[in-house]
């Protein structure tokens, strides 16, 4: 091994003296870059093989690359770049060779060694690269796209591209993505063919060597890549997904009017067609031709034509297919088009009226979801529509009991409405939901006592809730309960509240971090009391927070009536109670806080 070693650094001084003799490095640099060759030779030559190894070797040697080019810019010297350059080029691609072969399933090493190739090597070697990638890794369309792409837009190669493509069909016939990604790189080489004829006429010179067909030039390659996936890939989401890529070239009216047309004929019981349709209107004006420039009035009231065209289409939709899902596309667009900004207080309006009466019909219908009872609540509460949000709320619980958020959105509706039967709502909630769900609920009623009810009916509600709510849910209640208990009673009631739950688990680290911090903010800040907590927490979560006792150890340095000599005997007991990456962590935290960082 000491003998191949040597042999590969010895294949290095022609260019590391070439880099001496030109002054892009001194003498003690070539020395040092020979001693670190060295060092990670040694580690990919060995017989017990890591990848990290082999990682490091590569990142060093492209560091070096760039280093070079950036002294080659500062002394202007741009000769022997076949001698140097070059020369580590090739030693890195030899190096990621051997890794992708040792390591062949590691995609993201085969594709750092594209990015590498794409920056350094040429192209007929990125090439190469793909394909061996793409020999074991054929399962992966992904990659057989990106492939594509670059025999495409980098190598200017759209045959290639074109074969890369079809043998990944052979591979995935019915993958949405690669039929896309086709599709679309037809189109594109049918636009580069169009500008490239325009060129030859706009240059007057002869066409002889130009003998592409006017179907090819129209898109006709792409039309065919269109049929021969409908027929493989069905569904209303995969032909929008083909007619918005054909939408971006202007050339292919007719191939766009043809997939319109067929998505319409094809898909007429699928929500995401009649939805597309409508929003076609958007783009489509009320007066072709007019290219006078509109007044604020004029544009809010074409945006209102428009939009009503759009829900004229909604309403057949919603009457072709009265389904939860078409009612979904019309609700979701009323509300999208009502948070669009418009100073017209009129096209508001109207935008809310409508987003109204969608929610109202489809609610007639038994046709909303959850989350759309939710969305309506939402928007009639800062409307202040109390009445109708309680009719809604209510509405949705009838049709979803067991739904804390339906039940918690009625909780919303009666705390804005200032409403006077809040806990015995709460109360009859509680019977149909399960104790482990009631979570959000416990957290809603007790930040409505805090601001309207005595500190005693307060704590009442969090000592229910702690008894109520068991397991990790409950750690977000103590941590509340606990600030809430130092904002109305200061450290004094922090302290007997922290008592009566200190043996209440589970807790989290800014339990106890937050009664340390409430000890610190005194005037007489008690070192016995902030070691209790240090203590206490790090019971229970000494073997994986190094932070806690790092904050210790300076506690005790930095408290006036600290004890420096305990901060060995922590260190001590840290080192034996965390674990893994967690004690590396402490050492070097430790390590830079001796050094004074």
């Amino acid at each position: 091994m000491a003998e191949i070693i040597q042999e590969r650094i010895e294949d290095r001084i022609p260019e590391l003296e070439q880099l001496e003799r030109v002054g892009l490095f001194s003498r003690a640099e070539i020395k040092a870059i020979i001693k670190k060759a060295s060092d990670l030779e040694y580690k990919i030559q060995r017989r017990a093989l890591f990848k990290e190894d082999f990682i490091n070797y590569i990142q060093y040697e492209i560091n070096l690359l760039e280093l070079i080019q950036r002294r080659r810019t500062r002394i202007k010297y741009s000769f022997k770049k076949d001698e140097i350059e070059h020369s580590i080029v090739h030693r890195i691609q030899g190096v990621f060779r051997r890794a992708s072969a040792k390591w062949k399933d590691d995609v993201q090493l085969w594709l750092s060694y594209v990015v590498f190739c794409k920056k350094w090597a040429t192209k007929a070697q990125l090439s190469k690269v793909f394909s061996a990638m793409l020999a074991i890794h054929s399962n992966k369309p992904a990659l057989w796209i990106m492939a594509a792409k670059w025999e495409m837009e980098d190598r200017l190669s759209s045959e290639s591209a074109r074969q890369l493509f079809l043998r990944a069909l052979r591979f995935h016939p019915e993958c949405p993505k690669l039929y896309q990604e086709y599709f679309r790189m037809e189109l594109m080489h049918a636009e580069k063919l169009r500008k490239e004829k325009q060129e030859f006429e706009k240059a007057d010179m002869d066409m002889g060597s130009f003998d592409h067909s006017e179907e090819i030039l129209n898109g006709e390659l792409a039309r065919i890549i269109y049929k021969n996936s409908i027929s493989k890939i069905k569904g209303a989401e995969f032909h929008v997904s083909l007619l918005s890529v054909a939408q971006l070239f202007d050339f292919a009216k007719d191939l766009q009017k043809e997939i319109y047309d067929d998505l319409q004929a094809m898909h007429t019981d699928d929500p995401l067609t009649w939805d597309y349709v409508a929003r076609r209107e958007l783009e489509i004006q009320s007066q072709p031709g007019d290219e006078q420039p509109l007044t604020k009035q004029a544009k809010a009231a074409e945006v209102g034509r428009r939009e009503e065209r759009c829900c004229a289409v909604y309403e057949e939709a919603v009457k072709t297919l009265p389904t939860e899902g078409m009612w979904k596309c019309y609700i979701n667009f009323c509300l999208e088009r009502f948070s669009k900004k418009t100073s017209s207080e009129f096209l508001r309006g109207k935008r809310l009226e409508r987003t109204m009466i969608s929610f109202r019909k489809a609610h007639e219908l038994k046709l909303l979801s959850e989350s759309q009872y939710k969305q309506w609540i939402e928007l009639l509460l800062p409307r202040d529509f109390f009445m109708e949000a309680l009719e809604v709320a209510e509405a949705g619980i009838e049709l979803f009991k067991d739904s804390v958020t339906m039940w918690q959105m009625k909780l919303q509706v009666l705390i804005a409405s200032k409403s006077p039967d809040i806990a015995m709502f709460v109360e009859e909630a509680f019977v149909y939901l399960k104790p482990q769900v009631c979570l959000p609920l416990w957290i809603s009623w007790a930040e409505w006592s805090e601001g309207t009810q005595s500190h005693e009916d307060t704590e009442a509600i969090y000592k229910k809730a702690i008894l109520a709510i068991t397991g990790t849910s409950s750690v977000t209640l103590k941590d509340k309960y606990l600030d809430w208990a130092y904002r109305i009673g200061g450290n004094k009631k922090a302290k007997t509240v922290f008592k009566s739950l200190q043996e209440n688990r589970p807790f989290s680290v800014d339990f106890f971090r937050k009664m340390i911090q409430f000890e610190k903010e005194q005037e007489s800040c008690k070192m016995a009391n902030l070691r209790e907590y240090y203590e206490r927490a790090l019971r229970e979560f000494g073997s994986v927070d190094s932070d806690l006792w790092m904050d210790y150890i300076k506690e005790e340095l930095n408290h006036p009536l600290g004890r420096p000599e305990n901060c060995g005997q922590i260190y001590w007991r840290a080192m034996k109670m965390l674990q893994g990456e967690s004690a590396e962590l402490f050492v070097a935290k430790h390590a830079m806080h001796q050094a004074g960082h």
